[in-house]
């Protein structure tokens, strides 16, 4: 099950907005965590550590306490590609193919750096690939850019009705 890690917040104003990382690395999840406080993005964070688990907080599957009849989705979902039970690919394919979650923005978050992922994930429609850099502060520079965007800025249509 994806596990809630809520970051102090002062203002809730601008921190409405959840981010759903999906990482299996515990020590890349603690410095995606530690990026996004230390660019001062505090809004709550969702951590999937799988596929499965992915799919599971966004469309309800499973025993996940968040439902698909939630009309609240994430700002953004931070992916790996290199996940167990269901890789980030088909995560990502997940996400494009339902009306609900077909707009949600993905950014995708790898260490891989094969050009073939990169196609893939952006013939499916992924918004933004990054690499995740071995230097720290870069690494930081990069996820606050991505948050200050993704979370902050960007305007999403609204989601679609859930059928029922």
């Amino acid at each position: 099950m994806a596990t809630k890690i809520t970051v102090p917040v002062e203002d809730r104003t601008l921190t409405r907005k959840t981010i759903l990382l999906v990482e299996d690395n515990r020590d890349d999840e603690e410095l995606t965590l530690r990026a996004l406080r230390k660019s001062h993005i505090m809004n709550e964070v969702i951590v999937a550590r799988d596929g499965a688990e992915a799919l599971e907080y966004l469309f309800g599957q499973g025993n996940s306490a968040h439902t698909a009849d939630s009309e609240f989705l994430p700002a953004v979902v931070l992916l790996d590609l290199k996940l167990p039970k269901v890789s980030g690919i088909e995560v990502l394919r997940e996400i494009r193919g339902h009306a609900r979650t077909h707009h949600l923005p993905v950014v995708v978050l790898t260490s891989s750096k094969e050009e073939r992922d990169l196609a893939d994930v952006y013939d499916l429609g992924a918004n933004s690939y990054l690499y995740k850099p071995v230097d720290f502060e870069k690494f930081v520079e990069a996820v606050g850019h991505v948050g200050m965007y993704w979370v902050l800025f960007n305007e999403l249509p609204a989601a679609a009705p859930v059928a029922r």
